[in-house]
This record gives C-alpha cells, structure tokens and sequence, in this order.
C-alpha cells in the first residue's frame, strides 16, 4: 500500500471551490507536486494539468470519493485542476500532494 503525502501548505494549499455549469479552477500550484487529491460533494468531471479546462470528455469522479491524479513529470509551470459537475452542482477540493 502506497501512502500519500500531503505537501507544505505555504507552497501548496489547499483549495476548494463550487461546481457548476461551466469549468471551475483549483490553484495554480507550482511545478514540485507528483499528485493531486481531488474529492468532491457531488459527481464532478476532472482534469489536472497546464491550461487545463473540465469537458464532460473530462475524467468522471464519484461524489465524497477522495481520487488521486498524478501530475506530469514534464510540468514546467503552474499547473490547476479544472472541474465540471456532472448534473448538480457541489463543492471540489484538491490538495497537492507526494507518493510515500
């Protein structure tokens, strides 16, 4: 079992914010982090990286389901995560973290 490791607050915060019809965006996190942990009140559709923006051809997650994304080695700026609730809006969440 791998275990996460939630990364320093002052370079890596937390954020949060509500879904709705159009992309919401989560940060900008500098380049450091290997992955993000996403959970979100409702279902929500998701996408981690540069310049990013939620579609529904977004990665679907459940509702109050904590997923974990890896962020690109190949990050070179600040990257985000980008949400899109799937049919009612809800809060997303997403803290940078590190595997082990």
């Amino acid at each position: 079992m791998d275990f996460l490791r939630p990364l320093a607050d002052n370079n890596f915060p937390a954020d949060s914010d509500n879904t709705s019809g159009s992309a919401v965006t989560l940060g900008p996190w500098p380049p450091g982090a290997q992955g993000v942990m996403v959970w979100c009140t409702e279902a929500a559709y998701i996408t981690v990286g540069e310049g990013v923006t939620a579609t529904s051809s977004s990665t679907p997650i459940p509702a109050l389901t904590p997923i974990p994304f890896t962020v690109s080695s190949t990050v070179t700026a600040p990257w985000r995560v980008s949400a899109l609730q799937v049919s009612t809006a809800g809060i997303v969440y997403a803290k940078p973290i590190n595997f082990r």
